[in-house]
């Protein structure tokens, strides 16, 4: 009897819940970093997320609670999220630095391309990558037949064969000021065209 589509889906997605939890053990037992009794700052959302979200390191707020874009940022682009009608279940948000280090240039390389991991794992159709500090990192990290990204903010670019980017100011940066936050928003309402124009399901 041939498997439905349903069924299908429901295998790839069981699979991707079972990759991210052994990475979150790995990256909870890894002693690379300096971080001392901090546990990483792991990546929330759904484990095959259309969109994936990537900053370059935490906040506070998401190193107190262990969860990307937790806090003020979290809000803000839930907020942003229903302003350009991309549902928030279709979103993957992490970390390039997930160890809450002092510096985050204190974080070991070979922790930093875990991102590699992560991204096969969830296989988003588009990164949006915030901040320069995210995009020099991703595009260090040897992501399989990964093109080197442009620092051309709002521009959709092709990041890999079957995956896209979208490179926007990192959202930490646009939270308190104007000119920054419309810098921002100029940016990232441009993956509401995007994710408008997907084909349905």
């Amino acid at each position: 009897m041939r498997a439905t589509d349903d069924q299908i889906r429901e295998k790839y997605l069981e699979r991707a819940i079972r990759e991210l939890n052994a990475l979150t053990r790995d990256l909870q037992s890894c002693e690379h970093c300096p971080r001392g009794n901090l546990m990483p700052v792991l990546g929330s959302g759904h484990p095959q997320a259309d969109v994936m979200l990537l900053k370059f390191s935490a906040t506070p707020s998401e190193i107190e609670e262990g969860v990307a874009f937790y806090g003020r940022a979290g809000t803000a682009l839930m907020k942003s999220l229903k302003r350009l009608d991309i549902d928030p279940l279709a979103v993957y948000g992490t970390l390039c630095v997930k160890c809450p280090v002092g510096d985050p240039a204190l974080a070991e390389p070979g922790c930093v391309a875990r991102i590699v991991d992560e991204i096969a794992i969830v296989a988003p159709k588009i990164v949006v990558v915030m901040g320069a500090d995210a995009l020099s990192a991703l595009n260090d990290v040897a992501l399989p037949l990964a093109r080197t990204l442009d620092p051309a903010l709002g521009t959709i670019q092709q990041l890999t064969p079957s995956m896209e980017a979208l490179y926007v100011p990192n959202i930490d940066d646009a939270l308190d000021e104007e000119a920054a936050k419309r810098a921002f928003w100029q940016a990232f309402r441009v993956l509401g065209d995007w994710y408008a124009d997907l084909p349905p399901y």
